[in-house]
C-alpha cells in the first residue's frame, strides 16, 4: 500500500521526479555510504588507519551491494537506523577492513554530512529551475514593457503600470531569493566527524585534520566545530526557501486573479485533454497557478517545524534529529517542485493584451486621477488638488457620472472652465511613469550571465 504523497498515483505529478531521486531510500543509502567511504580515505591519507582498508571500504560502499529489505526489518527491530546497515557493510568487506569502518564517528555525524551532499545536489537542481522561471519571466516582461493595464491596490485599480513592470517586480524578488540561497548554501551544508558529541575524542588530534581531508574529497565545508546540537546552519537555508515560496505563492495568486473570467488579462498554458471541472465543461481552471500555492504553503508550514527541531537537549537529541532527518527530505522534494512548477507556469503564461486595455478604462479615467492632480498642483497645491480631485471622483463613481463631468462641473471649474491640458490628463496610458525603463533595467540586472 502507497500512502506517501511523492508516490501516490494521485499527487505524485505534483513532485520533481529527480528531486525524489536524490532523496530516495537508495540514494539515501548511497550518501551514507559515500561518506563512510570518503571518511576512510581521509584516515588512510593521515595514517589514522592502514589504506588497504579504506580501498576495501571504498570498493564495497555501493548501495546496488545491499538489500534493503533486510535493513528495514533490522532497523525496525535494532530501533537504530544506521547499525544494521554497518552490519551489512562489515560483511561485504570482511576482516580486517571490517574493522575500520565508521571509524571514530557517530551516527549523526554521517547523517548529517550525507544530508548535506543531498541537500547540494537538490540546491543545483532548484536554482536551475529558478533561472529558468527568471529567464521566461524577463523575455516575456521585454516583450511586454510597454503593454499598458491597471495597476491596483486592495483588490482596486490604483493608477496606470505596464504589464513588464508587473513582471519586473516578480523577477526582482525572485532574483533576491536566488542569491538568498546561493549565499547561504556554503554555511549551511557542512561536513561533520567530531565523533559522539563532537570533540573528537575518538580520533585524537588528528580528528580535525580527518575532517576536513574527508570534507574536501566531498566537496564541502568543514564544520570545524562540529557540535550535534547545532542546527542553525540548515535552519538558515530552510527559512530562505520559505521566502522563496512566499514569493512564488504570491506569483501565483497574482496569475489566478487575472485569469478570473471578468479579469482575463494573463492565462496559463492549456491543452486539449487538460480538464477543469468534471461536470463543467467550459472551465479552464489555472491549475498550474492553483498547484503552485499549494506547494508553497506545505513548504511555508514546515519551516516552524524546523525551528522548532532546531531546538535541541545537550549534546545530542534524537527527539529532534529524529524529526529533520524526516523533514528535510520532504523540503527539499517541495521546494525543488515549488521551482519547476513555476518555470513551468512562467513559460505557459499567454497576456490578453485587449483585455488590459479594456479593464484600464473600466473607470471612465478615475485611475488617472492623480495624473490630473499633479497638474493641478503648480494652481493650487496639492493638497487643495486631491481635495477637488477627491469631490470630484466620488461624486463620479456614486452617482454614474464621468469623471470628466464631475471635475468640469466642481465649484473650481464650474465658471472658468477646465485650465489647459487637463483633459489629457485623464489618458490613462499617458501615466505610466517610469514603467518600462525600470522594467528594461530590471531585466538586464536580473538576468546577466552568472
Amino acid at each position: 500500500m502507497n500512502i506517501s504523497m511523492f508516490e501516490s498515483f494521485i499527487t505524485g505529478h505534483w513532485f520533481n521526479c529527480e528531486a525524489k531521486r536524490i532523496w530516495s531510500d537508495r540514494a539515501t543509502l548511497q550518501a551514507w555510504l559515500d561518506v563512510e567511504a570518503a571518511l576512510a580515505r581521509a584516515q588512510a591519507e593521515l595514517g589514522v588507519i592502514p589504506a588497504e582498508a579504506a580501498q576495501i571500504i571504498g570498493k564495497n560502499a555501493d548501495a546496488r551491494l545491499f538489500d534493503l529489505q533486510r535493513l528495514s526489518r533490522d532497523i525496525a527491530f535494532a530501533q537504530h537506523p544506521l547499525v544494521p546497515v554497518l552490519s551489512q557493510f562489515e560483511e561485504l568487506c570482511g576482516d580486517p577492513a571490517a574493522g575500520y569502518i565508521h571509524w571514530g564517528a557517530t551516527t549523526q555525524n554521517i547523517f548529517d554530512t550525507a544530508s548535506s551532499l543531498q541537500m547540494l545536489k537538490t540546491h543545483h537542481l532548484l536554482t536551475g529551475h529558478l533561472d529558468a522561471a527568471i529567464a521566461a519571466l524577463g523575455r516575456l516582461a521585454q516583450e511586454h514593457q510597454t503593454t499598458v493595464m491597471a495597476g491596483r491596490t486592495h483588490g482596486q485599480h490604483a493608477l496606470p503600470m505596464t504589464f513588464g513592470f508587473k513582471l519586473a517586480g516578480w523577477i526582482d524578488e525572485l532574483d533576491r531569493d536566488r542569491d538568498r540561497l546561493v549565499r547561504r548554501l556554503a554555511s549551511s551544508f557542512v561536513a561533520c566527524m567530531g565523533g559522539a558529541i563532537g570533540t573528537f575524542a575518538a580520533m585524537g588530534e588528528a580528528g580535525r585534520a580527518v575532517e576536513k581531508c574527508m570534507a574536501e574529497q566531498l566537496g564541502l565545508p568543514p564544520a570545524g566545530l562540529p557540535s550535534r546540537s547545532s542546527y542553525d546552519r540548515v535552519c538558515d537555508y530552510i527559512s530562505a526557501l520559505g521566502l522563496l515560496a512566499g514569493t512564488a505563492q504570491k506569483i501565483a495568486q497574482d496569475v489566478v486573479l487575472m485569469q478570473r473570467t471578468e479579469i482575463g488579462e494573463v492565462a496559463e498554458a492549456f491543452h486539449m485533454g487538460k480538464v477543469g471541472s468534471s461536470t463543467m465543461a467550459q472551465k479552464r481552471n489555472p491549475s498550474t497557478a492553483l498547484l503552485l500555492v499549494s506547494l508553497a504553503r506545505m513548504m511555508r508550514m514546515r519551516v516552524p517545524a524546523a525551528l522548532e527541531a532546531m531546538v535541541r537537549m545537550d549534546e545530542g537529541d534524537s527527539s529532534a534529529t529524529n524529526v529533520t532527518d524526516t523533514l528535510l527530505p520532504e523540503i527539499a522534494v517541495i521546494s525543488t517542485s515549488i521551482a519547476e512548477t513555476l518555470a513551468r507556469l512562467a513559460k505557459g503564461l499567454t497576456v490578453n493584451t485587449e483585455a488590459m486595455r479594456h479593464n484600464l478604462e473600466l473607470s471612465g479615467g478615475l485611475i488617472a486621477s492623480e495624473a490630473v492632480m499633479m497638474r493641478l498642483t503648480s494652481l493650487m497645491g496639492r493638497h487643495e488638488a486631491h481635495k477637488v480631485l477627491y469631490e470630484a471622483a466620488q461624486r463620479s463613481q456614486s452617482e454614474g457620472i464621468p469623471f470628466i463631468t464631475t471635475i468640469s462641473e466642481h465649484p473650481m471649474f464650474a465658471k472658468h472652465g477646465l485650465p489647459e491640458g487637463l483633459a489629457q490628463a485623464l489618458v490613462a496610458r499617458n501615466y505610466v511613469g517610469e514603467s518600462a525603463a525600470i522594467t528594461i533595467e530590471t531585466v538586464k540586472r536580473v538576468t546577466r550571465p552568472r
